[in-house]
């Protein structure tokens, strides 16, 4: 079976925006999924909140180029596009944006959308220039698509942050719904890096749960400095091996700045590289 019997697909800006219109006009709500693909139980459960809450539901399919660095996975991050396409369907979505490198970013393309501050921490620190191509495409896609609320998973929770920042900043008329992360059954959040992971790098990537249990538990028997829960964490992490800390940080979760004490409500965000996989992952830590 061929993938354009599988589902519905669109290539072109123009006809994309073209059949939202039509959509809209009609009085139905579209939501949307923006996704890089490889899809695994994490996205599948954010496809099924946009269909709980949209009439018509349009899955965007695009690995952005201009939000990886020069040193990271563009060329080699997973790739299973009738798989991606399979799955959709089976729980669904009515249409998908599919566009190619060229008409997303044509000859002489030269515009970006930047989010200032909240990005300057986190993954901002190491990734320059990451959340200004997430911005820009997730701006172009809500242009493109016309949506009237789209769905982005917590477990990049800085993303979901920067997007509802930009949202907010440019009046636009799109609602964001965040969905809590969804894990295996041994607690490592689901993400389409973990495929690079061998048997031994796996069992190391269950510290960065465990270091979220820690700290939840240390924040509990009322430890509130956020250094000494630091501390803790990042001995836990590094006794287990390939693993290598990229940041630790405990933040206010609006303005992911750190703070030096636990807040009624602080976010927890770490990046650890196991092997040669980057992984991240959050916890909100709620006292009193």
């Amino acid at each position: 079976m061929g993938i354009d019997s599988i589902i519905e697909i669109i290539e072109s800006s123009q006809e994309m925006q073209a059949r939202s219109e039509v959509i809209r006009l009609s009085g139905k709500k579209i939501g949307l999924f923006p996704t890089l693909g490889f899809l695994h139980e994490g996205h599948l459960e954010l496809i099924r909140q946009v269909r709980k809450r949209s009439d018509f539901v349009v899955m965007s399919l695009f690995v952005n180029p201009i939000q990886f660095g020069p040193n990271e996975d563009f060329e080699k991050y997973p790739r299973d596009t009738e798989g991606d396409l399979t799955k959709a369907k089976g729980k669904g979505v009515d249409m998908v944006f599919m566009p190619p490198v060229s008409e997303m970013y044509p000859a002489g393309f030269q515009s970006v959308v930047r989010v200032d501050n909240i990005t300057k921490h986190l993954c901002g620190r190491s990734r320059p220039g990451h959340f200004e191509g997430v911005t820009t495409v997730v701006a172009k896609l809500f242009n493109i698509i016309k949506p009237h609320m789209a769905v982005f998973g917590q477990k990049d929770f800085q993303q979901l942050a920067v997007i509802r920042r930009m949202v907010k900043d440019l009046n636009m008329d799109i609602e964001i719904i965040g969905v809590p992360t969804i894990r295996e059954p041994d607690g490592l959040a689901m993400s389409s890096r973990n495929k690079y992971l061998n048997q031994e790098e796996r069992k190391s990537a269950l510290s960065l749960k465990k270091a979220m249990d820690m700290a939840s538990k240390l924040a509990g028997e009322g430890e509130r400095e956020t250094k000494n829960i630091i501390t803790s964490i990042s001995e836990l992490i590094l006794s287990y091996p390939f693993t290598n800390i990229d940041y630790i940080n405990i933040c206010d979760p609006d303005t992911l700045e750190d703070i030096n004490l636990l807040k009624e409500q602080s976010l927890l965000a770490l990046a650890v590289r196991v092997g040669n996989t980057r992984l991240i992952d959050n916890c909100l830590i709620n006292i009193g």
